[in-house]
């Protein structure tokens, strides 16, 4: 995941502050993982550490840190998607399904992202949401085009499509 060289001095420190946030994270400790995320992040700031610190809080609903992380991210590294999506899909978890919009659309055009399909199947949602079937059922078809298997996907499509017929 990340893009440069971690494998000396501050940058490897940070990065394996990043690999126990992330166990911790798995392990649903979530203290020990936003301690351990500051300090990769006070190490070496990464855009990686800066997104799933956002995540962390997002699992304990704290969306306003969330999002604040996620654009300290886009300010260290603006290449990177995940943050673009996660701020989308927090504003979609505030209710705000018109602004989770642009930033949905950012993370399509995002250089460095590891599966487009997620912003596609948020957009979809969210098109769904606001009644907006044809355009759901696109994005739909597009995260199916990026990630053939994607079930959900698979599931929200032929679910739109039934309704048109």
């Amino acid at each position: 995941m990340f893009q440069d060289d971690f494998s000396t001095g501050l940058k490897r420190e940070a990065r394996e502050l990043f690999e126990r946030a992330f166990e911790a994270q798995a392990a649903e400790d979530y203290e020990e993982a936003i301690e351990l995320y500051q300090r990769s992040i006070a190490v070496y700031p990464t855009a990686e550490a800066h997104t799933f610190l956002g995540w962390v809080y997002s699992f304990q609903g704290r969306y306003d840190e969330a999002i604040a992380e996620c654009l300290a991210a886009i300010r260290v590294d603006e290449t990177l998607g995940n943050p673009y999506n996660d701020i989308g899909s927090y504003l979609v978890a505030k209710g705000d399904l018109y602004g989770c919009v642009k930033w949905f659309k950012r993370a399509l055009v995002a250089p460095r992202y590891e599966s487009y399909a997620f912003p596609h199947i948020n957009l979809g949602r969210v098109y769904e949401q606001r009644g907006r079937l044809l355009e759901a059922i696109r994005h739909y078809g597009l995260a199916l085009e990026q990630e053939p298997g994607y079930a959900q996907a698979t599931l929200a499509l032929r679910r739109l499509q039934s309704r048109l017929n």
